[in-house]
């Protein structure tokens, strides 16, 4: 797009960043978007159908890159499971590997945790959760499979269990941890869920 388009653009971002951090999707407002980035509201919609569209261009990019990396990592852990006890070592990595993604972007997940009421994206942490439900269970899987003995379990236990560690995680971000405080607290939750992962896995 043209130079000044650009720049208007990337003014408008700016300001929306601001404005949910703010207040929140439900209670941000255009024309303060639109005062704050220099541009009347009319041509703020130029940019943007509506305020969703501009949250979204806030935090899908993210998003999807985490998802990436996500499923890369997955594929690393079953790799492992080829290697006798390798695939161990991730079980102590996990919540340091998301946290230190979690960091480098931490304004985008601030606006996912505190402020995507209202959107598309409130729900994000149950769909989190999800997935790693579902990568957690083919892994098991993979280590029945390969011969390892996994124990019996209740899924919906499991259910509760992956949620809770996911939710773990984020706690850092609902409670303003600096980074410093956040990857030591990530180390805590690997030695606090490394056990029962550990037994769920067959290893204790």
């Amino acid at each position: 797009m043209p130079r000044d388009k650009t720049e208007s653009h990337e003014r408008i971002i700016a300001a929306a960043k601001a404005e949910f951090l703010t207040h929140g999707f439900e209670n941000a407002s255009m024309r303060r978007i639109s005062a704050e980035a220099g541009i009347t509201v009319s041509g703020l919609y130029k940019h943007f159908p509506g305020k969703e569209e501009m949250f979204s261009a806030l935090v899908q990019p993210v998003l999807d890159q985490f998802f990436e990396l996500y499923r890369q990592k997955e594929q690393e852990e079953q790799d492992a499971i080829e290697k006798i006890g390798s695939a161990a070592a991730f079980l102590n990595e996990d919540a340091v590997y998301a946290m230190g993604f979690i960091y480098d972007h931490l304004d985008e997940f601030k606006l996912l945790v505190c402020c995507s009421q209202g959107t598309r994206y409130e729900d994000y942490a149950h769909r989190l959760a999800e997935m790693e439900e579902e990568s957690s269970l083919k892994f098991l899987e993979a280590l029945r499979r390969r011969g390892d003995h996994v124990p019996e379990f209740d899924r919906r236990e499991f259910h509760l269990l992956v949620s809770s560690n996911v939710e773990a995680v984020l706690q850092a971000i609902r409670h303003d941890f600096t980074r410093e405080e956040a990857m030591h607290y990530a180390q805590t939750i690997n030695t606090f869920f490394s056990k029962g992962w550990k037994w769920l896995c067959g290893m204790e």
